[in-house]
């Protein structure tokens, strides 16, 4: 199953979009995530890795493309398929550049595209059971073949012999870029509460005003 998603542009590392959702249910989530960022910092210096890559951290896998300078990343148990992993990613890809476009490059604040979660979840929906009809004729879909992608271990990625506990070092940085996540993602919900209940509000408050000008009259 898909367990995290992230975005971010590579020549800086910043964090573009994430999934909202991701790592309620996940043991360890926050020691993940951070393994994500340190992978984003690694590359936003030049490290030399691969347009696409398999990185085995735990019982997960990170999967993520390259393309156009922006990393599309996703966390999947080790037996999720790496093909659905990857057409995945594709699906995220084409719409975050058809929507956002030309603002990608330009974005100056931490998950400035935090919206684009909406979409997240609609799509991971769609690739959380293999068994489906329709990622099971994209397993069979010889047109998007993943067997040449290079599979490494987090460690190896991050620095020869660095082990999990220096990378939980960065947590003090993250722990700020982590509160200020929250209070978007907690004012993007109430803006969607907003929005589904505000025409409920006008509704009962015409009707009540009707009534106590009915009451009047009488």
């Amino acid at each position: 199953m898909v367990k995290m998603t992230m975005i971010a542009r590579v020549t800086d590392g910043l964090p573009l979009a994430e999934g909202l959702d991701d790592g309620r249910d996940l043991k360890d989530a926050e020691m993940y995530k951070q393994q994500v960022k340190a992978l984003f910092k690694n590359l936003s210096r030049g490290q030399n890795e691969a347009s696409k890559m398999s990185i085995e951290t735990g019982p997960y896998v990170f999967q993520y493309p390259i393309s156009g300078a922006r990393l599309y990343l996703t966390m999947c148990d080790r037996a999720y398929p790496k093909k659905l992993a990857f057409q995945y990613l594709e699906d995220l890809k084409n719409e975050f550049e058809r929507v956002n476009g030309n603002q990608i490059e330009t974005a100056a604040r931490l998950y400035a595209f935090i919206k684009f979660d909406t979409f997240i979840q609609k799509t991971k929906k769609l690739y959380q059971d293999t068994r489906t009809q329709r990622n099971i004729a994209k397993l069979n879909d010889e047109l998007y073949e993943v067997h040449q992608i290079m599979t490494r271990n987090v460690q190896d990625v991050l620095g020869v012999g660095e082990k999990l506990d220096q990378v939980s070092q960065m947590s003090s940085r993250l722990t700020s870029e982590s509160r200020i996540y929250a209070e978007k993602a907690k004012d993007l919900n109430r803006q969607a509460l907003i929005r589904k209940w505000a025409p409920v509000a006008i509704v009962l408050g015409v009707v009540f005003l009707l009534f106590w000008v009915k009451t009047k009259i009488w």
